[in-house]
């Protein structure tokens, strides 16, 4: 019998956001791939550093113990672009870190995003910004992962996730409306459509398998009372009054959840981060990513009008030009 996806949340990760590759991108970058692969051979025993989304892998991975060993909850597939024989140091570093991780798919010098719908996934983790454009041009939820690894805090295994708004779970139309005509053409846009929910954008879904598994959570505590909830969601955005209406409204007719939210208004969000400590947050903007991606493992999604104005998407029967060498990671 086949082994059934669709009813897991799935997520794709590459070694480069599951893993720091520094070292290893430099040899190739400076290199070439051979000398990669010889290096990747050389030190195969050797096992690999926590990269940027590490601690959400490991936290997600661990809410697997709320189902049956053989049929989990959630289901994590390594996306590379190593080929299988150097890929066998990315499968040793995650026997040795103890992660649940025993699917993968290697493509030597190619990215496998393309295998994202067979696979099931709603959502692709990269360190490579050239695939993650690719495949969110292709129409496929995926995101890139910014800065250095934090340390994972290790006193609990709370899984904290926060989203913006625009351009993440919602489509863009909104944000489009305010670059053209400013900020006070998008609130009486808002107002006028707050009853009407926004298009969905490209981690809606992964937001709705985020939600079952929370369902799930309270399951387990009307059975279990001394059970304690791990997993919790905040919606963190740069929308204020009135807009915020549109949002809550999108959010409860798409059937969808939030433990919290936060209408910054234009504030900071890197400094609501410090306090709030999600283990990953996800945003259409990198000018917001600037700020948290110094305390916060960041994920930029380049959805919509501004990261094409901005050139960071491009339309898909147009493939972005190579920059220069990419690594295989």
């Amino acid at each position: 019998m086949a082994y059934e996806l669709s009813n897991r949340l799935v997520v794709g990760i590459a070694s480069s956001a599951l893993f720091d590759l520094t070292e290893s991108d430099a040899i190739f970058r400076e290199q070439g791939e051979d000398a990669y692969r010889g290096y990747q051979e050389k030190h195969r025993d050797d096992v690999l550093r926590q990269g940027v989304a590490f601690p959400f892998i490991r936290r997600l991975l661990s809410l697997n113990d709320l189902s049956e060993a053989d049929d989990p909850l959630v289901e994590v597939i390594v996306l590379s672009r190593n080929d299988p024989d150097t890929g066998l140091r990315v499968m040793g570093s995650i026997k040795s870190h103890g992660l649940p991780i025993s699917r993968a798919i290697f493509m030597q010098g190619r990215s496998p995003y393309k295998f994202m719908p067979a696979l099931n996934m709603s959502l692709f983790l990269s360190a490579n910004e050239r695939d993650v454009r690719e495949a969110v041009s292709s129409g496929l939820p995926a995101g890139h992962v910014l800065g250095a690894p934090h340390a994972d805090d290790a006193e609990d295994d709370d899984l904290r996730i926060s989203f913006d708004f625009d351009g993440v779970l919602a489509g863009d139309e909104s944000e489009q409306v305010f670059q053209t005509g400013g900020i006070e053409e998008f609130r009486a846009h808002e107002t006028r459509n707050a009853a009407i929910p926004h298009d969905a954008g490209p981690l809606r879904e992964f937001l709705a398998g985020v939600n079952r598994i929370q369902q799930r959570e309270e399951e387990e505590r009307r059975n279990r009372p001394d059970y304690r909830l791990r997993l919790h969601v905040s919606l963190v955005t740069a929308r204020n009054a009135p807009a915020h209406e549109r949002a809550i409204t999108s959010l409860k007719q798409w059937g969808l959840t939030v433990n919290d939210a936060f209408f910054l208004g234009g504030i900071d969000k890197g400094e609501i981060m410090k306090i709030l400590r999600p283990h990953i947050f996800f945003d259409d903007q990198t000018t917001h990513l600037v700020g948290t991606s110094q305390t916060t493992p960041s994920v930029h999604v380049p959805f919509g009008k501004i990261n094409e104005i901005a050139g960071t998407v491009r339309p898909a029967a147009r493939p972005p030009a190579r920059p220069g060498p990419v690594s295989p990671s």
